[in-house]
């Protein structure tokens, strides 16, 4: 593309320079406020890398405070049932560098948490982790290098906790819909939505 910038002098040339506030406001371990955002958010996206050198983030989602303090410096976080590809975790035990940002619906900050990872089935960490008689597949035990709470600007942008601006389920096709497209699918859309609703009822955890 034209005007490519590939360096980073070029990079911060083409911006003002950031306040000593943003750097400052960076933290080596978890405190107190760290850990109350923790504790109250269900939603998280981890960002990871693949060793093809591509990147991948995916979501996270439980119960607010799913994601478990240990210590100052480290966290755990359950892996519950999912489509068994295991992007996330096949990056991790390659290239353990993460990448979380949590969030709490209806609170327009965020928290950054970045570290390098390892994944777990240690029986007393496990345990920690039980829902509905089920532990999970694993857990990820995050060592914490850097933590901050990120600005409001991207959520109040997008606006994404205003109800509002909730778009209605009917602006997309169905799930099943879309995979049928994509896969060339030779089975109905509606049976496979109802596969997959099937699926989130009873293999939540």
């Amino acid at each position: 593309m034209n005007d490519e910038i590939t360096g980073e002098d070029a990079l911060r040339a083409a911006y003002p320079r950031a306040s000593d506030a943003v750097y400052q406001k960076e933290l080596r371990f978890l405190d107190p406020h760290c850990r109350s955002f923790i504790a109250l958010s269900p939603f998280l996206c981890i960002g990871t890398s693949r060793p093809d050198g591509l990147a991948d983030v995916s979501p996270r989602g439980g119960e607010p405070g799913f994601v478990h303090v240990l210590d100052d410096r480290h966290l755990g976080m359950p892996d519950r049932p999912g489509n068994n590809r295991l992007d996330t975790l096949g990056n991790v035990v390659v290239a353990p560098a993460v990448g979380l940002l949590f969030f709490i619906p209806g609170i327009d900050e965020m928290l950054r948490v970045n570290g390098v990872a390892q994944v777990v089935t240690t029986p007393a960490l496990m345990a920690r982790f039980v829902v509905d008689g089920k532990q999970p597949r694993s857990v990820l035990v995050v060592e914490v290098r850097e933590a901050y709470l990120h600005c409001t600007k991207a959520l109040k942008r997008s606006e994404l906790w205003n109800p509002e601006k909730l778009v209605p389920r009917s602006a997309l096709p169905s799930f099943g819909q879309m995979l049928k497209d994509q896969m060339n699918l030779p089975v109905p859309a509606e049976a496979i939505d109802t596969m997959l609703e099937e699926d989130a009822r009873t293999e939540l955890y």
